[in-house]
């Protein structure tokens, strides 16, 4: 058949999408059914539950001692102790033993005079004392919990203990995620190596699982279908027979060979295709039958905010579960974020407590970047009527972790090192509980972040070309007033990072003067812009003699991708980077990579948790690992 593209005609907000999604699916739910209370954790009441037992149903020792009735007890005292005999008025009982019939009290062993054939009491007792009575806890036809209970671990106990053994809660509903794209490769069938140019791991389906279970639903997934629309249209039509809800992904878009709308508007109808939110904009739903179906988004980011934003809160709905809630804090960005108007925008950052004030940093916005969230800390949304959030505004962010870890999170913001993702696994492998959150800015702007109170520290390589140091001039020049200390982490090989085997045969920064190749730079205020415009000085060029100067990467790992790929022949970074990625590399200068810590913070528990790491023998040798690196001074007080 021809292909044709899809169009967004009427693109609703996030507010009125979800409106129309439950206006059309309110009374959906999935039935009822009657399950083992062993089985029922995080299952939601359908009918009342009610106690068939009494609990204790006897009369229980709540002591080990004797048990008496109370009445013979009554005027003894030191001065004129009782006389028990066991077997005869008193009987050894132990905790949770029932009561032998006419007693109602047990004394304490430790208060008893044991003697040979009797014992001594120097004290009465009441009635009922260290007794659980009849129904102390449960009696036998009292309301456990009401129809809508979620039931927890506390709760299975008293269900138990009340002789309620089965219980009628709403069935889990099922969902089949069915993926879709010719591009992808099931994880199943491939080895990293053997992947090609084009060739995408299919991950969507497997975190989109992950979020049913986290919503209460059981799902499977069928098997990958490529793009072609009656494959998709005849797994649809019959999941739909058989399933509560279906989750297409991919295809959601305007392409031309995007098949999830017409799909469902063939089988059914479609009710909102297209919402103002980014990412995750391509998002549709409908239904086919009286099943919901969702259009999700291919791209991984996209795909878990579509799915958190519509169908997963349709899948408590139709539980009856209480709506997930995520614990909100007001955080300040440690930079302006700019935002486009009429899109809700959700912006993953890394949140980071300095000076008692939670301190955010954004993350790449792009939708495919699934890191963005492994390594957010929280979600910032932006709604679609503000263009943007200054450095001073104090804005709400959901935490994706708990605070008491942001808390003990130390903030590095600027120049990226690969040490920094080492420093971080090796302090973690010590078993400290702090965390490191790095944001990668450039040294200036981690000069600035320092200066501003948006970090505890920043990483910084600022070559001083007058005398050929480091960050020390930079630190005096722009931080006058701001007390620091400098330490070494590592010094590193900074250099040109080629294509394996250098075919094209590139020898030094002059070589890229003749126009043949492409550069790809670093981005301004970086250490390594720096280190490069000052070797053009020195060689007198001007940047427009370099073809790619003006394009820049924020990582030195983003660097050695941008060569591996093809998309720059040459870019300066460190020797690590070049080795991680199987590069070539030619030096160009050893340079002093530092961490600028604010005085104030120097002395804290999680600043000597780090110091304490570097200085380690482990922490130098992981680093003389990766290749590029020299730690004869690392974790040595420079300023």
């Amino acid at each position: 058949m021809n292909s044709k593209r899809n169009v967004y005609l009427d693109m609703k907000s996030i507010e009125e999408a979800k409106e129309c999604l439950f206006d059309h699916f309110q009374t959906y739910n999935t039935g009822i059914e009657t399950i083992d209370v062993v089985k029922a954790k995080t299952r939601v009441l359908a009918e009342p539950a009610v106690a068939a037992l009494s609990s204790p149903n006897f009369h229980a020792a709540a002591m080990d001692g004797i048990a008496v009735d109370a009445r013979i007890t009554f005027g003894v005292s030191e001065e004129a102790p009782g006389t028990l005999v066991p077997e005869e008025n008193a009987f050894w009982v132990n905790t949770g033993h029932a009561m032998p019939e006419g007693t109602n009290a047990v004394i304490m062993i430790e208060h008893l005079n044991i003697l040979d054939s009797h014992v001594e009491i120097e004290a009465p007792v009441f009635p009922w004392q260290h007794v659980r009575k009849m129904g102390e806890d449960i009696v036998a036809t009292k309301l456990l919990f009401p129809r809508g209970h979620r039931v927890n671990s506390y709760s299975l106990g008293a269900l138990l203990s009340g002789g309620v053994f089965q219980v009628s809660v709403y069935k889990q509903p099922r969902v089949m995620i069915i993926p879709t794209g010719s591009e992808l490769k099931q994880w199943q069938d491939i080895r990293p190596d053997q992947m090609k140019s084009g060739d995408v791991v299919e991950s969507n389906s497997v975190v989109l699982g992950g979020l049913c279970q986290d919503h209460g639903a059981l799902f499977d997934i069928h098997p990958m279908i490529k793009d072609d629309l009656s494959s998709i249209q005849n797994a649809v039509e019959e999941a739909a027979g058989s399933y509560d809800m279906l989750c297409i992904i991919g295809g959601s878009s305007a392409g031309s060979e995007d098949f999830a709308k017409p799909v469902i508007s063939s089988l059914g109808e479609v009710y909102v295709h297209g919402v103002t939110m980014m990412p995750g904009k391509p998002v549709l739903f409908g239904k086919v039958g009286q099943v919901p179906v969702f259009g999700i988004p291919g791209y991984p980011v996209a795909a878990i905010v579509a799915f958190e934003q519509f169908a997963g809160p349709l899948l408590i709905h139709m539980q009856h579960l209480p709506e997930k809630t995520l614990q909100t804090v007001l955080v300040t960005p440690a930079r302006k974020i700019a935002s486009k108007l009429g899109q809700e925008e959700f912006l993953r950052v890394k949140i980071g407590s300095v000076d008692g004030q939670l301190i955010s940093s954004q993350l790449p916005r792009g939708s495919g970047s699934i890191t963005t969230l492994t390594e957010a800390d929280g979600v910032i949304r932006i709604p679609k009527h503000i263009e943007g959030i200054s450095e001073k505004e104090r804005v709400k962010a959901h935490l994706l972790r708990p605070l008491s870890a942001i808390e003990n999170t130390l903030v590095i913001i600027g120049s990226h090192d690969n040490t920094l993702d080492l420093l971080g696994d090796q302090i973690r492998r010590k078993n400290f509980d702090v965390g490191i959150s790095s944001s990668h800015v450039g040294s200036m702007g981690g000069l600035m972040a320092l200066k501003k109170g948006g970090c505890h520290m920043a990483g910084a390589h600022l070559l001083d070309p007058v005398d050929g140091s480091y960050n020390l001039s930079y630190v005096k020049k722009y931080l006058p007033d701001h007390p620091v200390r400098i330490v070494n982490l590592v010094m590193r090989e900074q250099g040109l990072i080629l294509a394996k085997g250098n075919l094209k045969n590139i020898q030094s920064i002059e070589d890229l003067k003749t126009g043949k190749f492409t550069f790809i730079n670093r981005q301004p205020g970086s250490g390594t812009r720096i280190l490069f415009d000052y070797k053009l000085k020195q060689l007198g060029f001007k940047p427009g003699d370099i073809s790619g100067y003006e394009n820049d990467e924020y990582t030195h790992m983003s660097v050695a991708v941008a060569v591996l790929s093809g998309r720059a022949d040459a870019g300066l970074g460190i020797k690590a980077a070049a080795n991680a990625l199987s590069l070539d590399f030619i030096p160009v200068i050893t340079e002093s990579y530092d961490l600028i810590i604010s005085e104030r913070f120097f002395e804290s528990q999680k600043v000597q948790v780090l110091l304490d790491t570097i200085a380690g023998d482990e922490f130098k040798d992981r680093v003389l690992a990766l290749g590029g690196y020299g730690v004869e001074k690392t974790g040595r007080i420079l300023y």
